[in-house]
């Protein structure tokens, strides 16, 4: 059997060695694809008053609601660990670049949805003053302090950038 390509006919030897390079192409970038990680997708509309105001307690918590936001919003969580499903995010809360979001699974009696800033607790604090008016003020003299406002968001350091989040315990069930 011959293959023909353009005006010459070629050997099923030929053809499969003209073929070869096309396929190693092919399949060096696929490779190079599944190396490569897939940015976060972009952060809807809704992000900042939906996950900001969670995130300073000025909102009811409910982490199945807040799972599926992020689930629709970002996609399937890329890990869940310490109680925790973890969103890669690519947005800003109150103009701070923002990189992760957690949300609480059920097995911890507290309910809380947090984020990680890509900036320092400092910054974040006044970050979020100057756009929502919300003080965080240190609660002791460590070198690493912990910020509280008074709606029970705090701020925590978490390794060179920020960690912000809002904890309330869990409600009782209907009927008891």
């Amino acid at each position: 059997m011959r293959l023909a390509i353009g005006s010459k006919q070629l050997s099923p030897g030929a053809a499969r060695s003209r073929a070869l390079p096309g396929r190693s192409c092919a399949m060096a970038l696929l490779a190079l694809a599944a190396a490569v990680p897939l940015a976060a997708p972009a952060a809807p509309s809704t992000f900042g008053p939906v996950i900001g105001s969670a995130i300073l307690c000025r909102s009811q918590l409910d982490n199945a609601y807040f799972h599926d936001y992020l689930v629709n919003a970002f996609g399937p969580s890329y890990k869940h660990e310490g109680g925790a499903y973890w969103f890669k995010a690519e947005g800003t809360l109150w103009g701070a670049p923002v990189t992760d979001i957690m949300i609480s699974d059920d097995t911890s009696e507290l309910v809380f949805v947090a984020a990680v800033a890509d900036t320092t607790p400092d910054k974040l604090e006044e970050s979020i003053r100057n756009a929502v008016g919300v003080r965080h003020l240190s609660v002791d003299n460590s070198r690493y302090p912990v910020r509280a406002s008074n709606p029970g968001s705090k701020i925590v350091y978490f390794k060179t950038r920020s960690k912000i989040y809002c904890a309330k315990y869990k409600p009782l069930p209907v009927g008891r």
